[in-house]
Parts: C-alpha cells; structure tokens; sequence
C-alpha cells in the first residue's frame, strides 16, 4: 500500500532527499540578500518589502521541512549515518534561513541603508557569505551521492576538499568583516549611535551565515567519520 506521506516516501529512499531539500530551502533564502541589500541602498522600500516576503516564505518552508523531517526519521531507519547527527545537520541549517530572516526584519523594519562609505565592502562581504552557503548546499549534494553509491575512499577525499573550500570562504567572511568593522569604527562619529549600534548587529548577523555554513561542513565531516 502506498504511502500517503511524501517525507515517509522520501526516506523510503535516503534520509539525505529531505536533508538536501531543507538546505535548498535555507540556500534559496540566502540568495534573496543580496538583491535586498541592493534595493535598500537604493531607497527602494517597495522592492526590498517583496525580497522580505520572499525571505519569509522561504524560511517558513524550510521551517516545514525541518519539523516534517524530525517527525519523520524513523529511530530504526537503517543508515549509513547516525540518527542524532542528521539532527543535528538539520538544526544547524535551519539556522542559516533564521538568520536571513533576522537581519531582513530588522534592516526592512528600520529602513535601515547602509552608509556609501561602507556599500562596496558590504557587497563583497554579502556576496562571500552567500556564496560559503551554496557551497555547503553543493557539498551535501555530493555527500549524498556519494553515501548512496557507496562508502569508500572517495567520500573522505572529496569531502576533504570541500570542507577545505568552506573553511576557505568562511576565512575571507572573517577578513572581510574585520574591515567593514574598521571602517565602520572610522565613521561611527558622523552616524547616529542607535545607527552604529545596529550596523555593527547586521554585520555580525552576516558573519554568522557563513560561520553556520561552515558548520554544516563540519557536521558533513562528523557523517563521513563514523
């Protein structure tokens, strides 16, 4: 008989479908920052308002498919991998979509613009951050093809390298913060403090993204240990 369960129907086949498709989610939610940064230097409220939408629904969903998997793993699911990581893997991205969420809110309910002083080093740091989360999206997509082939030496050298390649991202977030914060420190006496004090919290949040990403890596990694 039929399942009637699409997320039963999933793990019918791997634990990894729903896993992959939360952090599609998670990445898909990161992808709108940019786009939303650009609309609030350019005082486009009514853009960035779609762009937080979007963000909503997509941390919405994710926040669907993270219950729906939780409920849904079976404590005798025969796997490759623990149980207790994959929930551990799951709460972890959830976090990045939660994070895109924060800093969307906060800067669209402020109609926070970032000072011009401050926009080009912003960019980068957007773009790099983002970018250390599509790069975990694409290591758990090759984890999964990998544990579904087969276990062998393959898994661990390839998942070496991506690893390396997050690490690699998440480094340059770090750098790049340091000097967005440098500058920001230059600038604080020309900018309201409420202002400041707000700048500094969405240039932290930013930094969190890839800091997260990074730990779906390492939470990849723990998978491919045991």
């Amino acid at each position: 008989m039929a399942t009637s369960n699409p997320f039963s129907a999933m793990f019918g086949r791997s634990p990894f479908h729903p896993l992959l498709a939360h952090i599609v989610k998670a990445n898909e939610c990161a992808d709108q920052l940019l786009p939303f940064f650009e609309a609030t230097l350019a005082g486009d409220w009514e853009k960035a308002a779609e762009l937080r939408e979007n963000v909503t629904r997509l941390e919405h969903e994710a926040d669907v498919l993270k219950t729906e998997l939780r409920l849904n793993l079976p404590n005798t699911l025969f796997l490759p991998v623990s149980r207790s990581d994959l929930l551990d893997l799951i709460s972890v991205q959830d976090k990045i979509a939660n994070k895109v969420r924060d800093i969307t809110g906060i800067m669209m309910g402020r109609k926070m613009r970032v000072p011009d002083e401050l926009a080009d080093l912003m960019r980068d740091y957007i773009v790099t951050s983002v970018a250390c989360v599509s790069h975990a999206r694409q290591a758990l997509e090759e984890l999964k093809e990998l544990l579904e082939s087969g276990f062998g030496r393959t898994v661990s050298d390839v998942m070496r390298n991506m690893i390396r390649e997050l690490h690699n991202f998440e480094h340059q977030a770090d750098d790049q913060q340091v000097a967005i914060r440098r500058r920001l420190f230059q600038l604080e006496s020309q900018l309201p403090p409420v202002d400041v004090i707000f700048l500094y919290k969405i240039i932290e949040w930013v930094g969190e993204l890839s800091d997260r990403a990074e730990r779906v890596g390492s939470r990849l990694q723990i998978l491919t240990a045991r």
